[in-house]
């Protein structure tokens, strides 16, 4: 008996005890954002709650967002951004508020969401013959800035220009540029290559 009410004793402090495990030594606290915070420590970054509890671990691939003079990553729309290195050319996901990801990282670049939309730079292969000796298609790397939902699904394309890009560490040594900005549901503005703004009504 003796036993069993030391176990219930145990099992009714272990709560008590978890809660007040303090998060220290951390290099940066974000404000909060749909609820949750950004913290930094050792380089990697962790989102906690209202009450300062840990809601998604540590880990090295969300993507901060400049604020000012600090960066850091932030949900808005319940979508984090996230990151993966390959062949190393980075790519663009997002993930939910449980850490789940829930769209690939598959973009170019990607911006956070804003009224259940975001801007992405997708990826396509244009075809534009054939190689007989080699018996293979000929096809570019281009990329379109599209605006999808928070599921991935593709809205609309802000411009039907489509940009080349050569998918080698070499030649792409950081992101490119996102020249789309969102204003509305139904209107962007497009940065041009003389640093003029053109308002792009979406229909």
């Amino acid at each position: 008996m003796k036993t069993l009410k030391n176990l219930l004793l145990c099992a009714l402090l272990i709560p008590f005890i978890t809660a007040a495990q303090p998060l220290e030594g951390l290099d940066f606290v974000s404000p909060f954002y749909d609820g949750l915070a950004a913290v930094k420590k050792n380089n990697e970054w962790a989102f906690i709650n209202e009450k300062g509890e840990l809601a998604i671990n540590f880990r090295s691939d969300l993507v901060a967002t400049p604020f000012g003079d600090d960066s850091y990553p932030v949900f808005k729309n319940q979508r984090c951004l996230i990151s993966e290195i390959e062949n190393g050319i980075s790519y663009f996901g997002y993930i939910d508020v449980l850490g789940n990801i829930i769209i690939e990282p598959q973009y170019l670049n990607a911006t956070n969401f804003e009224n259940g939309r975001a801007v992405v730079l997708e990826l396509m292969k244009e075809y534009v013959g054939k190689n007989d000796a080699l018996d293979k298609n000929v096809a570019y790397d281009k990329y379109l800035e599209a605006a999808i939902d928070t599921n991935g699904s593709v809205l609309h394309y802000v411009t039907p220009e489509r940009y080349n890009v050569l998918l080698d560490k070499k030649f792409l040594k950081c992101p490119p540029t996102i020249r789309a900005k969102y204003i509305s549901n139904t209107l962007y503005a497009h940065l041009n290559d003389d640093a003029t703004w053109t308002l792009i009504s979406i229909e």
